[in-house]
């Protein structure tokens, strides 16, 4: 069993954690994961796609051995997906069958008001938690050892269900109007929440969450990112390639290349058995980091000098 309070001990040892499950991540990110377990408040996690926001929450919840529970958000999304519903069909055959009871029942009733009274009792039962479908958000407040609960891309999502979110994200609880408020066990979740900046997220969400920007990291990190998930790539080429990539960053492209692009041009390489880049291998490659035939036909005219700069830099 994972000794979790060792590892959230300090930033440093939590951030070697990370990076022995091959999440190489600046002392910010780690900091960042450190105070949102130590305060048990979510963590909202900004940045451009693929730079490793979503791939943070699965290594920590590997990283504490803890159940990972992800709601991946859309518009639309609403609470009967999110947080609850109940077993209609489940309500609707036990009514069906408890019907030849209704007499005991209503038995010895005195009165239109007393037999009222009595089946709004019996009805009740169908509204308990025994007859509650708990969808991720519910799910992770009953978890009882604990979760990792990740919110996926919340820009996606309607700004009515960041409403939805506010009380579960302040204290931990949901209040359902048939039965109560459920509150998380002693073992709250550790929330992430993740957003691409595809619209703006609402003062209240955030008041309640730490905030991280995750960017583009810089050339010595991605260079230490590919030699955690790509060992075997050799250091010249691993050079190269995060050189050119970076390189493809600066031009006006629709998508850059983010870090799970450039992880899968270097197996890409590997599969292709190169050690160095060239500008016929680069062009053939071009369609694993560029996702858009616009910016390949953008790039193909300065593939020689972008190639060129690789290898010298």
């Amino acid at each position: 069993m994972t000794d979790i309070a060792k590892i959230a001990s300090s930033v440093k040892s939590l951030q070697e954690s990370l990076e022995a499950h091959n999440y190489i991540c600046s002392d910010q990110i780690a900091t960042a994961v450190y105070l949102a377990y130590q305060l048990r408040k979510p963590i909202l996690i900004e940045g451009p796609p693929g730079v490793g926001k979503t791939e943070l929450a699965k290594t920590t919840s590997q990283m504490f051995e803890l159940e990972l529970i992800r709601l991946q958000c859309y518009e639309g999304l609403d609470e009967a997906k999110a947080l609850y519903e109940w077993k209609y069909g489940k309500q609707l055959l036990y009514t069906q069958v408890l019907k030849e009871t209704l007499d005991e029942v209503l038995q010895g009733a005195k009165g239109f008001a007393e037999s009222v009274k009595r089946l709004h009792e019996f009805g009740d039962i169908f509204f308990s938690e025994e007859f509650l479908e708990p969808r991720p958000l519910m799910k992770a407040l009953k978890a009882e050892d604990g979760c990792v609960l990740l919110i996926d891309e919340i820009d996606k999502a309607d700004h009515e269900f960041e409403s939805l979110l506010l009380e579960i994200l302040s204290d931990y609880q949901v209040s359902i109007p048939e039965i109560g408020t459920l509150k998380a066990t002693k073992n709250p979740p550790l929330v992430f929440l993740t957003s691409n900046n595809t619209r703006e997220i609402s003062d209240a969400l955030k008041r309640r969450c730490l905030h991280l920007y995750i960017p583009f990291p810089d050339l010595e990190l991605e260079q230490r990112i590919i030699h955690a998930r790509v060992p075997e790539i050799p250091p010249e080429l691993r050079r190269q390639l995060v050189q050119f990539i970076h390189e493809l960053r600066d031009m006006d492209l629709k998508k850059v290349p983010a870090i799970s692009e450039t992880i899968d041009w270097a197996r890409t390489l590997m599969l292709l058995h190169t050690d160095n880049l060239d500008q016929d291998l680069v062009r053939d490659t071009l369609n694993v980091i560029l996702k858009f035939q616009e910016d390949i036909e953008n790039v193909q005219p300065e593939l020689s000098t972008l190639t060129s700069n690789a290898l010298k830099a």
